[in-house]
């Protein structure tokens, strides 16, 4: 069973989070959510709270085949925090799964993982993905990292992961399940 972990600022994008979670919790992924602050409570962009399964200092980085950051406000909350950074950090030197999606890529691109790489963000944003190629498509995988577009693609994105981390027959089956035929 694969492991991951949702990072959740203040602010979030409830879409891309909470969808995310839920889908790859129904392909059996295992997945952890972890709020950025020392508050389990994190409110999302829209009003909508949640309570993160763990704090980000309470996490253990070498548990997780990938990292999944959703976007939304809350996104810019990204680059002030130094533990994340450093968990960014020794994903890319290890060449280990990040994911990210609407406003998060912005991140990526800003401490240099997406240097030479595919990738998309929130319509507007494309000149902050500092290092990226951008590319106009709703979910962008090149090598270890996903990016994705916005709260429209959430789906697809969580499809996505669900097939990177379990396989295709697995996406397949949570396609099927949800009734999604696009």
């Amino acid at each position: 069973m694969s492991k991951a972990l949702l990072v959740l600022p203040q602010g979030f994008e409830e879409m891309e989070a909470l969808s995310t979670l839920d889908i790859l919790r129904r392909a059996g992924v295992e997945v952890i959510s972890a709020s950025l602050d020392d508050s389990a409570d994190v409110h999302g962009s829209h009003d909508i709270t949640v309570k993160a399964d763990k704090k980000f200092s309470e996490i253990c980085e070498g548990e997780y085949d990938i990292a999944i950051l959703p976007g939304g406000p809350g996104a810019a909350r990204y680059k002030e925090h130094g533990g994340l950074r450093a968990l960014i950090d020794r994903r890319r030197a290890n060449c280990e799964k990040v994911a990210a999606i609407c406003a998060a890529p912005v991140f990526l691109g800003l401490v240099g993982l997406l240097e030479g790489r595919r990738a998309v963000c929130y319509p507007g944003m494309e000149a902050e993905l500092t290092g990226a190629v951008y590319v106009d498509e709703l979910v962008v995988t090149d090598g270890p990292v996903t990016t994705a577009k916005g709260p429209g693609a959430a789906v697809p994105f969580a499809l996505r992961l669900v097939e990177l981390l379990e396989g295709p027959a697995a996406a397949a089956k949570v396609r099927q399940a949800i009734c999604l035929t696009v």
